[in-house]
């Protein structure tokens, strides 16, 4: 290997470069991600090769993908990365005005049931600050992160996620959001004083796809209930699952935030102790949590909280 000729900032942003790519996975991916064109993006990641001394590409096939080596340099860089952004908001902090702009990444029901009470607060309350929401999911949630597109990431502890103790992330609990059991409306159970799983036990069930945390805390809730439900649908879609529920072709398990706008033949009924529930947790980069619109952010999240899952009242 040969010596590394550092011009700064140049390679900073071709560290970047690379860094989309291993996220897209082309270059054609990257180049419409960061609004260049494939031959850019090409020579940047050419300009790296040279610059280190080895390959941080092979072809595979049509395409090519990273070499052990460009693996390696890329761990390096995410340190880099890291190292900056704690930088950047330490200096931030010295500040203590708030404004700027602040990416939101988001899966979807936190999205519907979480983002518009803020957004509300924060059109009336921060002026100078600009936020923009964009929905994402675990594990491309933290990719983001990682990479500088999101500021903050809403999501769930569930596989992709980082496991607690994470040093290159600041975690901040957002609680549990309980799932409720929906019945189609003319369910016989629907007046039943109280219900736990074990009385759905021999219902269809809709539920979302087994790798999914939807379908896993069905499972798991089932199990612990002494059963295994009988799946006849799966779909990751609220909508689509509420339908098939109000048309009679099963129950389901749906957690509070995406209980808005569910159709009229959709009866929720809260389960007995103990309930199934998913819990929620804001994230952003170590360091981050120092930058008082971060702090901001992440106050109005947690006040927007409420301590069973159902957002606070405005």
């Amino acid at each position: 290997m040969g010596p590394l000729r550092v011009d700064f900032m140049d390679e900073l942003r071709r560290l970047r470069v690379l860094r989309e790519f291993r996220e897209r996975g082309s270059i054609a991916a990257t180049a419409e991600a960061l609004h260049l064109t494939p031959s850019a993006v090409s020579q940047q990641l050419a300009r790296i090769a040279r610059d280190v001394g080895f390959d941080v590409l092979r072809p595979v096939g049509r395409r090519v993908v990273l070499t052990p080596r460009g693996q390696a340099l890329l761990a390096h860089a995410d340190t880099v990365f890291a190292a900056i952004e704690r930088a950047r908001h330490e200096l931030d902090s010295w500040d203590d005005s708030v404004r700027g702009t602040i990416t939101i990444g988001a899966f979807s029901t936190a999205i519907a049931g979480l983002l518009p009470a803020l957004l509300d607060r924060a059109r009336h309350d921060l002026p100078d600050v600009r936020i923009m929401v964009c929905e994402a999911e675990s594990p491309a949630l933290f990719d983001g992160l990682d990479a500088g597109r999101f500021d903050v990431a809403l999501a769930l502890h569930f596989t992709g996620s980082p496991t607690a103790g994470d040093p290159r992330y600041h975690c901040v609990d957002l609680g549990p959001d309980e799932l409720d059991l929906a019945l189609p409306a003319n369910h016989p159970l629907c007046g039943a004083q109280s219900l736990t799983l074990k009385d759905v036990e021999g219902e269809p069930w809709i539920t979302g796809n087994a790798a999914g945390c939807l379908g896993a805390i069905t499972a798991m809730a089932c199990t612990a209930a002494g059963f295994t439900p009988n799946v006849a649908h799966r779909t990751d879609d609220w909508q689509a699952l509420a339908q098939l529920v109000a048309h009679g072709h099963g129950v389901a398990l749906i957690p509070r935030l995406a209980q808005r706008n569910l159709p009229a033949g959709v009866t929720i009924r809260e389960l007995t102790a103990p309930r199934p529930q998913r819990h929620i947790f804001a994230a952003v980069l170590d360091g981050a949590q120092h930058s008082p619109l971060v702090v901001t952010i992440l106050g109005l999240l947690t006040a927007g909280r409420s301590p069973r899952g159902r957002p606070a009242p405005r």
